[in-house]
């Protein structure tokens, strides 16, 4: 089927999708949404040249298919182009700003960006990827659990493709595993979907519903229902904390707030401060990461280049047992395996901060036991 054959109106799907929309959209009646932006010839495909096949998933913000470019196999994702003047304003600017995104950056684990087509559907094309989602690999293999080196190097991929973004001021707002895509040999990930994605410098335009709300940051709520419309300030820290939750469960392979609907599990986080139990013979290197990364104040969270770094080093001395350091050492230099092998230490500043954080939770630990 071409792309020019298919141009049936899709209309926008679920109440939390229109919930959204409306607070990008309209405040006091008005529409809000950025300044209109434009999309680079250079990154259009030609739509005579594509061509729509099967299926292959759907969101809240458009539906995926397999198909071809010209002679080649691509992934094809239709953006929805919404049912009023307002939603087809705000949908348009998100798939320009979407675009956008994808076509500046580029990584290994990033799903490659190939180009895109305005009229007459909005659609992305990218690469293809043959494996399934991470969420779909997990739940196959559930109640097994992930080896801990695979489970280790997938968590190196999605910290290096975040890192990537961040260092391009882009905060990508939904991380989870159905937005990480297995490669044909099952042995890496790649992160997709920047339907969500901001730049950084504008972030006091964001609103504060975005994301899935189990793997939201605390930050995203306020204490009070926030107004239509209402935005609230935040930064990349959200996507550390969302990679948190993602890190136990490649670790645990269960659900985040099992038992909880997602709202429940928003509210948990967001005004009880709860977070997944973790495994009780995990092990304290991996337990100070995932807990540095969720930890309710983001000022706190590390980096995704500090996360490489203490998941190298948890992985170089996973692979190379070598007598522990004595603690004087330890104190001394954080040290941490950077991706090619050598050693770097943590700046004064992070030690510092980390040193903080490891009084916090052990502390904790030692009144939970008492």
């Amino acid at each position: 089927m071409s792309c020019c054959e298919n141009n049936r109106g899709v209309r926008e799907e679920g109440e939390y999708e229109r919930s959204v929309l409306r607070s990008e959209t309209t405040q006091n009646g008005s529409i809000t949404v950025e300044q209109q932006l434009t999309i680079d010839e250079n990154l259009l495909v030609d739509p005579k040249l594509l061509f729509i096949g099967s299926k292959i998933g759907e969101g809240a913000h458009g539906k995926v298919y397999e198909g071809r470019y010209g002679d080649r196999i691509v992934a094809i994702k239709v953006l929805h182009r919404g049912s009023t003047v307002e939603e087809r304003t705000a949908l348009e600017s998100r798939f320009a700003r979407e675009v956008n995104m994808m076509s500046r950056v580029k990584h290994d684990n990033l799903v490659k960006f190939i180009g895109a087509c305005k009229d007459p559907l909005m659609v992305i094309v990218t690469e293809l990827l043959p494996g399934m989602s991470l969420r779909k690999y997990l739940l196959n293999i559930r109640p097994n659990l992930l080896d801990l080196h695979v489970a280790i190097n997938f968590a190196l991929d999605i910290s290096h493709a975040m890192e990537c973004l961040h260092a391009n001021g882009i905060i990508h707002r939904d991380l989870k595993p159905d937005n990480l895509l297995l490669t044909a040999n099952q042995k890496s990930v790649k992160l997709a979907d920047f339907g969500l994605a901001r730049e950084e410098s504008v972030t006091e335009m964001m609103t504060a519903e975005t994301g899935t709300y189990r793997w939201m940051a605390p930050e995203l709520y306020s204490t009070v229902t926030l107004r239509q419309g209402e935005k609230k300030h935040y930064n990349n820290k959200v996507d550390v904390y969302s990679f948190g939750i993602v890190l136990w469960e490649l670790l645990t392979n269960r659900m985040p707030f099992e038992g909880m609907s997602n709202l429940q599990a928003a509210y948990a986080a967001a005004f009880k401060q709860e977070r997944p139990t973790l495994p009780e013979d995990i092990s304290p290197e991996l337990a100070f990461i995932i807990q540095s990364c969720w930890v309710e104040d983001p000022n706190l969270r590390p980096s995704f280049s500090q996360i490489i770094r203490m998941l190298n080093t948890f992985l170089f001395t996973l692979s190379s047992p070598s007598p522990s350091l004595p603690e004087s050492d330890t104190n001394e230099a954080e040290a941490a395996a950077s991706s090619n092998g050598t050693m770097t230490e943590f700046s004064a500043r992070a030690r510092g901060k980390f040193s903080f954080i490891r009084q916090l939770f052990t502390a904790k630990r030692t009144k939970n036991s008492q």
